[in-house]
C-alpha cells in the first residue's frame, strides 16, 4: 500500500479487545496493518465502525501492528462491548 494520505477501501471484522502490556483495551486490531500502511507509527484515518462514522488514529499495538480505539460512547451507540465483533471500513488515510 502507500505511506501517503489518500482514499482507502479496506474492510474487516474483528472482536473488540486488544491485549496491551497485560491489559485488555477496547480496540480492534487492524489485520496486516504495517504492510497496509507502510509504517509502524500512528496514522490518522477516516472509517466506519458498524456503519457509524469515525475519524481516529490507528495506534501501534507495541507488537508490530495497529489498533483502532472503540470508545465507550461508540460502544454504547453500537450496543457492543469487549469481546463483541464489529465491522470496520477504512475509507481515507489522513496522515
Amino acid at each position: 500500500m502507500s505511506s501517503s494520505p489518500g482514499p482507502m477501501d479496506v474492510s474487516f471484522s474483528a472482536p473488540i479487545g486488544v491485549t496491551v502490556r497485560g491489559d485488555v483495551w477496547s480496540c480492534v486490531e487492524v489485520p496486516d496493518s504495517v504492510e497496509l500502511l507502510a509504517t509502524g507509527k500512528a496514522v490518522k484515518v477516516v472509517a466506519t465502525v458498524d456503519g457509524h462514522d469515525l475519524t481516529a488514529g490507528l495506534m501501534p499495538t507495541g507488537s508490530g501492528g495497529h489498533m483502532l480505539s472503540i470508545s465507550a460512547k461508540l460502544r454504547k451507540k453500537l450496543g457492543k462491548d469487549v469481546g463483541d465483533t464489529v465491522t470496520v471500513h477504512l475509507t481515507e488515510r489522513l496522515t
